[in-house]
């Protein structure tokens, strides 16, 4: 006869006097569900708060005391400021769905691009002073919205505040993915605590080299590369590759955008190969062909215009040649497309 076992049929040696039993069917929860079962969730909360007292959420560790009201180089206050909360139709598919991922866009930023097409809330601060009550109300609108996940945008700098108040509305029913959407400018260190919270991990890779970094950010990163690296390797050891719902909404797992830049600026071809030798070649990747002459990249001569055709087919072509197999669809379809303005 046969016996259930781990949701599957398996032939199996059971006794005829005993009847096959279903297991009960597996029912998805968001990570910290079971950190907030396991009691752990409240001190997460404190441990990211005692950060604000001389913080260094990010790689450039100013220091400061955001609890006293100081800011650092993000213009960040203790307060977390919120631009927007709303259903974006425009990002990955597998985070849109039919009814949008539930984005909330905080305020200033820790990197700063010169290029940046987000500059008003980005760099001017744009946007209004809220509670962590707020903000956690936010998340359940966006669920009462039927948005598939809370899509952080720009996160790194209030991370106390979105820890905080993804556990005041969990305690209130919130039950989506946490998709943590990031220029990629983090300390492993920090990422690390965000274990068990983060379902979905979405950062940029904006650039291979320190010396491009430096130039075109306000922080002068350059170190950009080698923090990314790290915290990405530390993002894909705690979600791994995308996992997706019957409906193939993502549920958990590592997606990266790079975006294709002018004059082979992003280093697309190092980044791609960096993907399949350290992370996997089924990591979900988007090879972005939207680059535009934003904020003050106009001032600056390798970035001051479009990317051409000839430069994403090239981009797109490296990524397969580096065994890449998880390709944004529409970066797929963006490749055909640009093909044919060439051939």
């Amino acid at each position: 006869m046969f016996c259930l076992a781990g949701g599957s049929l398996l032939l199996s040696a059971c006794s005829p006097h005993e009847e096959a039993v279903e297991e009960e069917p597996y029912t998805w929860q968001p990570a910290y569900a079971t950190l907030a079962a396991e009691g752990k969730l409240k001190d997460r909360v404190k441990q990211f708060y005692a950060i604000f007292d001389k913080c260094e959420l990010c790689p450039r560790r100013c220091g400061i005391n955001r609890n006293a009201g100081e800011e650092g180089f993000c213009q960040a206050p203790k307060q977390v400021m919120v631009y927007s909360h709303q259903p974006h139709f425009g990002e990955e598919l597998p985070l849109v769905g039919n009814n949008g991922s539930g984005t909330i866009f905080f305020s200033n930023c820790n990197l700063r691009c010169v290029f940046c097409q987000n500059y008003p809330i980005a760099h001017e601060g744009w946007g209004r002073k809220i509670s962590d009550q707020e903000l956690a109300e936010m998340m359940l609108d966006l669920q009462q919205k039927g948005c598939h996940n809370i899509n952080l945008v720009t996160p790194t700098h209030v991370l106390p505040n979105i820890v905080n108040a993804a556990r005041i509305a969990f305690e209130n029913g919130l039950n989506l993915p946490l998709c943590y959407n990031t220029s990629g400018y983090e300390r492993a260190e920090v990422v690390k605590l965000l274990d068990g919270i983060v379902d979905i991990y979405l950062p940029d890779f904006k650039f291979m080299d320190g010396a491009e970094a430096e130039r075109y950010n306000l922080a002068e990163a350059y170190d950009y590369p080698q923090k990314t690296k790290q915290a990405i390797l530390e993002m894909h050891r705690q979600v791994g590759d995308i996992a997706k719902d019957e409906r193939g909404i993502a549920l958990s797992g590592l997606m990266i955008r790079h975006l294709v830049m002018p004059n082979r600026v992003a280093g697309t071809e190092k980044f791609v190969r960096w993907v399949a030798d350290n992370l996997s070649k089924d990591t979900y990747v988007n090879i972005m062909a939207q680059y535009r002459v934003e904020f003050k990249a106009f001032e600056y001569e390798e970035i001051a215009r479009a990317i051409t055709s000839e430069e994403y087919v090239e981009a797109m072509e490296w990524a397969k040649e580096a065994g890449l197999t998880n390709l944004d669809e529409r970066s797929l379809a963006q490749f055909e497309l640009h093909r044919r303005e060439i051939d």
